[in-house]
């Protein structure tokens, strides 16, 4: 996964978005936090992962990736926000089962937010990606769908 890649993407996304809106740099990473575990429950919501009384559980791979792409976005913000763009991911897989994932990532920012240190926010990362590999998605899957939705939007 080119991550250095996403950054600059991500880094000229957002520099877009704060040129044609009246933001102030210094109060959004609070903002970009929740906004990360309210896209974090749109993700864990498309894939009903929680819904155990239903028998009726259908998930749409489509609307998942792209809530995935969603969280990615704020994942790749928190890190230029803190600077934290020198790193190294190493992605693992999880055995645990989904509803598992989503909990231990809530774990993590819960854990950035008391202390936004470099490793709690790589531990946020590597967890986030081994999620996208339960759900099914290839590294190259999630850039593709990442570039993708970065060329609609610029």
């Amino acid at each position: 996964m080119n991550i250095v890649k996403l950054f600059e993407l991500q880094e000229n996304l957002n520099s877009r978005i704060r040129n044609n809106t009246s933001i102030k740099k210094d109060s959004l990473i609070s903002k970009e936090t929740l906004a990360l575990q309210v896209k974090m429950a749109e993700l864990a919501n498309e894939t009903q992962c929680f819904n155990f009384w239903s028998n009726d559980v259908t998930a749409n791979n489509d609307l998942i990736l792209k809530e995935y792409i969603n969280s990615l976005n704020f994942i790749l913000t928190l890190g230029l926000e803190k600077e934290f763009t020198d790193i190294k991911i190493n992605i693992k897989t999880n055995d645990g089962d989904i509803t598992s994932q989503f909990l231990n990532l809530y774990i993590d920012i819960n854990d950035f937010i008391v202390c936004s240190s470099k490793d709690h926010y790589i531990t946020l990362f590597e967890d986030f990606l081994s999620l996208g590999y339960s759900l099914g998605f290839s590294t190259k899957t999630i850039e593709n769908a990442y570039y993708s939705k970065h060329s609609v939007l610029m």
